[in-house]
């Protein structure tokens, strides 16, 4: 994994689309954040919304070296020098769930910025099957410019109110997976939350290393939650990483901590989906909001 940067201060601060998230973009359209088809039909019953009262919230488009970057941003009105977190999105790119996690984020006084990584491959919000998103979309999204992208949310962070010494990244599933290896490329980041992130995978052009190889690299720690009845990451896998973790020289790798949820599938945060688990979900996320604050975030 490359250790070269963008340059944060060679990039222009991002402009705001024409109006900010509104209650009516609840439902799926391409225009709107809306959930991604893919994920339907929604569960609604346990659906969280969280209203963008007192927060900057919506679409901005930012510059980044390989062109234009679309990403959904929330902060607290009217404050500077926030702490920002970047928050990576499942295969289905910024639907609606990733946008209430970035304005729940908001609330609680972070800057919380989330891109659209898959665009230069489709949109993958309007694919109504998983295996096409990942055959046409994800498969296709080289990591370095997934990386390269995630610097460029970071310069617009800093240019729009948040605190350049005060940087985080969580990320579910597909940005777990990102939120190890962001983690490994980027040394003024503080800390980084996994959840359900894959460790070990197919090695290809456009993932040419995974989390468990890049262990020995890590410059901040990572929070990895996970779930024990996850069929698409092996126990197996999550215990090499804990031992990769500990045998490690690199202090970030030490520092790092894989929490099992023993009953608990893929996905059991996603409070939109019949995976999610209530209970292992709000204690990740206070572990999560523990985590940042231990690492001045």
């Amino acid at each position: 994994m490359t250790s070269k940067h963008s340059e944060f201060d060679s990039l222009v601060p991002g402009r705001p689309l024409d109006r900010p998230f509104s209650r009516r973009d609840f439902i799926t359209t391409a225009a709107g954040v809306g959930f991604a088809l893919a994920t339907q039909p929604i569960m609604a019953q346990t659906a969280i919304h969280t209203d963008s009262a007192g927060l900057l919230a919506g679409r901005v488009k930012l510059a980044s070296p390989l062109g234009e970057v679309e990403a959904y941003q929330a902060r607290p009105a009217g404050q500077e020098h926030l702490p920002v977190i970047l928050v990576v999105s499942e295969i289905f790119g910024v639907h609606e769930y990733i946008a209430d996690i970035c304005r729940r984020l908001a609330k609680l006084g972070y800057l919380a910025i989330a891109p659209e990584l898959f665009a230069r491959q489709g949109d993958p919000r309007q694919i109504e099957s998983v295996p096409e998103i990942l055959e046409k979309i994800t498969a296709r999204t080289p990591d370095a410019e997934v990386l390269s992208d995630l610097d460029a949310c970071a310069a617009w962070a800093f240019q729009n109110g948040g605190d350049p010494a005060r940087l985080g990244i969580t990320g579910f599933c597909y940005g777990g997976r990102i939120t190890w290896l962001y983690c490994a490329y980027r040394s003024s980041l503080k800390a980084g939350v996994a959840w359900y992130g894959r460790l070990e995978g197919e090695v290809t052009p456009q993932t040419p290393r995974h989390p468990l190889d890049e262990v020995a690299e890590l410059k901040a720690p990572v929070l990895g939650l996970y779930g024990g009845e996850d069929s698409g990451i092996p126990l197996a896998s999550v215990e090499r990483m804990k031992k990769a973790l500990a045998s490690a020289a690199a202090p970030a790798a030490r520092a790092s901590q894989i929490i099992l949820y023993d009953q608990a599938p893929h996905a059991f945060h996603a409070d939109y989906r019949p995976s999610y688990r209530k209970a292992a979900a709000e204690d990740g996320w206070r572990r999560m909001l523990a985590w940042f604050q231990q690492h001045g975030l």
